[in-house]
């Protein structure tokens, strides 16, 4: 955590850090607050009950007075010099005040043990340009944006509602989903901002874990399938962007039951199913026959044994956990 606000400090009065202590029982609470003291202009400190990622990051929406809302998870940092040129563009937009509702930038996984750190770059988007929907091409479902990357307008988050759910993991993919729709305008910088510290054994996305929490993880993915049924669309490829996360989200959830390979995540696999099937018979439809999904929910030991092994030749490859 203290790596993680003495990356941000360098921003100095141009930043507000708000420091969000959800209930820890650590040495969260008094780091906060020594930094709160030290740094009276640029940080704040928010004490609270326990509600999970969600209601952290609901409260710094809340709590926010900037005009661009970027999330940095404790565990993660800023990288200095992309900062720096984060920073100068942002002034600049406002200075000019340029419209900008969603800037991007690269995110690095910085493994523990690693060596190489992977860049993740969003694929399809105009580099160095203010840009909308229709200018942008084709985005592929490798490479979609995850909330590493973005930072929103402020009150674009409060305009589209957003409201994460408390003591649920994974809900990242919802903050990256659900203001989409609301957006016009867009940037993306090529640096690489943000690092993304993965490898430890606790950590929400390590496979053990994700089994466990599966339950959240199909939460999380019912959510999408609400907010996407029920999305006003500024135009086609925003539609098919968010269809093609969504299909992701969903192969994931397979991913995991099949990791799984109980009775009981096979129940789940088919509730989850109906689900969408009620919710949205059009996505329903999509969804059931996408290659990507159908190929992660091979039946019988030897379907299992496929998908365990490819997910983690894909694993090895990315290295996300």
């Amino acid at each position: 955590m203290e790596k993680c606000v003495e990356s941000l400090l360098p921003g100095g009065e141009d930043v507000e850090i708000i420091i969000v202590d959800d209930g820890s029982t650590d040495r969260t609470a008094g780091i906060a607050d020594r930094y709160a003291a030290r740094y009276p202009q640029i940080v704040r400190a928010i004490h609270q009950k326990n509600g999970g990622h969600g209601a952290a990051v609901n409260t710094g929406i809340a709590n926010a007075s900037g005009r661009f809302f970027k999330v940095v998870d404790s565990d993660d940092w800023a990288d200095s010099a992309s900062y720096r040129k984060v920073l100068r563009f942002l002034n600049l937009v406002i200075e000019q005040d340029q419209p900008l509702d969603l800037l991007v930038f690269n995110y690095v996984y910085e493994k523990a043990g690693a060596y190489h750190k992977k860049v993740m770059r969003p694929a399809g988007l105009p580099k160095g340009r203010f840009f909308g929907w229709k200018d942008v091409g084709h985005l592929q479902k490798a490479h979609y944006i995850l909330m590493h990357s973005m930072v929103y307008r402020t009150e674009l988050l409060r305009e589209c509602g957003l409201k994460l759910p408390e003591h649920t993991f994974y809900v990242d993919n919802i903050f990256a989903f659900q203001p989409l729709p609301f957006v016009k305008t867009m940037y993306y910088m090529d640096v690489p901002f943000y690092r993304y510290f993965i490898g430890r054994e606790d950590q929400s996305v390590n496979e053990k874990v994700m089994i466990r929490r599966i339950d959240q993880q199909i939460r999380v993915n019912k959510i999408m399938v609400e907010i996407f049924s029920n999305a006003k669309f500024p135009h086609v490829k925003c539609f098919k962007y968010m269809r093609n996360y969504l299909e992701i989200v969903t192969m994931i959830t397979h991913t995991i039951l099949q990791l799984d390979g109980t009775k009981r995540a096979f129940a789940r696999r088919g509730a989850l199913w109906r689900y969408i099937e009620k919710t949205d018979p059009v996505i329903y439809h999509f969804l059931r026959h996408s290659l990507m999904v159908r190929c992660v929910g091979l039946p019988g030991k030897v379907g299992h044994e496929i998908v365990c092994r490819g997910y983690r030749v894909v694993r090895l490859i990315y290295g996300f956990n």
